[in-house]
């Protein structure tokens, strides 16, 4: 009787990574997001393939479960990731609701992760994109804090890269991603919003 009140379980079969693809951009706060999928397609023994297709780069395969799970790097630059992740819908007929796309946040302190299943962007240009191509705010979204600076301006902030101190905090960051993320994928993201969106990560912490 109940079970039409049940909400529907969202388990993720595309995952995006937010970024820009030249060098100089590389291990930026900006790029945390490629900095993510990179570190799953290690833990899952997924490969990257280019796809101009997709303008982007995509790695497939059975990841921590069996059944295809696909990863994504949009090679577009940030402000038109839209476009890369539009192309990889039609093609794969995937639904919005099977997206997670994980990027940084500068309203999140350092060490901390939420996991939304919608929303506005929130001023980050890469979702602003998604939402204008894909159609629709309803795409779940795994934010990583990058905290915000008091001697820099945004723009610096955002392009500078972490401090030895603050990549040792990321490092646990990304691991407690995959963690949840792998959870999302088993039990739902619900489950995983539950359990993993009041955990944070300090400076000299042991947790991961």
């Amino acid at each position: 009787m109940n079970s039409d009140k049940t909400p529907n379980l969202i388990i993720p079969r595309l995952i995006i990574g937010l970024g820009n693809p030249e060098p100089k951009y590389d291990r930026t706060r900006h790029n945390i997001g490629f900095e993510a999928v990179d570190s799953l397609a290690r833990d899952w023994g997924l490969s990257w393939q280019e796809n101009k297709r997709f303008q982007g780069f995509i790695a497939e395969g059975d990841g921590p479960l069996p059944g295809k799970i696909r990863l994504l790097k949009p090679q577009t630059y940030m402000n038109r990731s839209g476009q890369s992740v539009r192309s990889v819908l039609d093609w794969y007929k995937l639904a919005p609701e099977s997206i997670l796309v994980i990027y940084d946040d500068m309203d999140l302190p350092l060490g901390r992760l939420r996991i939304r299943l919608s929303g506005s962007a929130g001023g980050h240009n890469g979702i602003k994109s998604m939402i204008a191509h894909v159609g629709t705010e309803k795409f779940a979204r795994l934010r990583i804090g990058i905290g915000k600076s008091t001697e820099k301006a945004t723009i610096s902030h955002v392009l500078g890269r972490f401090t030895p101190q603050e990549n040792e905090v990321i490092l646990k960051v990304l691991d407690l991603s995959r963690k949840a993320i792998e959870l999302g994928l088993k039990q739902g993201l619900q489950k995983a919003m539950s359990l993993y969106n009041n955990q944070s990560v300090e400076i000299g912490s042991n947790l991961c």
